[in-house]
C-alpha cells in the first residue's frame, strides 16, 4: 500500500484470488503423491473441499468489503474450477526459486518428480504469504479494523494451509512469522512510501496477529 491514486476493490481483490488460485493449484499436486502433473485434476481435488473454499470466500468478501461484481474476479480468473495445472505455473508460483530451465529446456517436459515436489514446497511457502499480505491489505484499505480483519485474515490462512498441504508443513503460524518479515519492514521503515494510515494498520493488524497466532 502506497500513496498515490485510489486503488480499486477489484485489485485487492486479484491480488487476493491469485495467491489463492496458486494454493490451488499447489494443493491440487501435493494431493497426487506423485508430483506428476499428468495425474492433477483441480476440480477432484477441490470437490470434497468445498466447505474450506467457501469459507476462505466469505472471510475474502468481508474483510475486504468486496461486493458481489468485486467478488466475479474470481470467478474470471477461474483457479477454483477444473483447469490444467501446468509447469510454467508452477514456476511462477515459485518464482523460481526452486528451479529455473536452461533456455533450451521446454518447460512442458519437466518430469522429475522431486523438482515439482520442491517446486511446491516453494510455492506454498510464498503463495500463503502473499495470500496473508494480500487479505490484510485488503482489510486495511476498506477500514476494516484489527480487532475483526485479524480473526478473518487467520481463518483465510488457516483454511488455506489445509488446502495447500494436508501433511501440516505449512500453518498459521509460520505463514504469520513469514508475512511480518518479508513485508512489513518494507512498508514500516522511516522512508517508506506507505501512507501513515497506512502504516499505523499494519502494525495494528501485526499485533492483533500476533495476539491470536503467536503470542509472547
Amino acid at each position: 500500500m502506497t500513496g498515490g491514486a485510489e486503488i480499486h476493490p477489484q485489485s485487492y481483490a486479484r491480488t487476493v484470488f491469485a495467491a489463492l488460485g496458486g494454493v490451488v493449484e499447489i494443493g491440487a499436486v501435493n494431493h497426487t503423491g506423485t508430483w506428476d502433473l499428468a495425474d492433477v485434476s483441480v476440480g477432484d481435488f477441490l470437490a470434497p473441499r468445498g466447505d474450506e473454499v467457501a469459507r476462505i470466500m466469505t472471510a475474502v468478501r468481508t474483510i475486504g468489503r468486496f461486493a458481489a461484481p468485486v467478488m466475479a474476479v474470481a470467478d474470471e480468473l477461474g483457479y477454483l474450477r477444473e483447469h490444467p495445472v501446468t509447469a510454467e505455473f508452477l514456476l511462477l508460483w515459485s518464482a523460481g526459486i526452486a528451479w529455473v530451465p536452461e533456455p533450451s529446456e521446454d518447460l512442458a517436459c519437466l518430469k522429475d518428480p522431486r523438482a515439482v515436489r520442491r517446486m511446491c514446497r516453494m510455492g506454498a511457502d510464498l503463495q500463503l504469504t502473499r495470500l496473508l499480505d494480500a487479505s490484510v491489505t485488503a482489510g486495511i484499505a476498506a477500514g476494516v479494523a484489527a480487532e475483526e480483519g485479524g480473526g478473518l485474515a487467520v481463518g483465510i490462512v488457516r483454511d488455506a494451509c489445509d488446502l495447500v498441504d494436508d501433511a501440516g508443513r505449512s500453518t498459521p503460524e509460520g505463514v504469520f512469522r513469514m508475512w511480518r518479515v518479508a513485508n512489513l519492514p518494507d512498508i514500516l521503515r522511516p522512508d517508506a512510501g506507505a501512507p501513515e494510515y497506512g502504516k499505523a494498520g499494519y502494525r495494528a493488524y501485526d499485533a492483533e496477529l500476533e495476539r491470536l497466532l503467536a503470542p509472547v
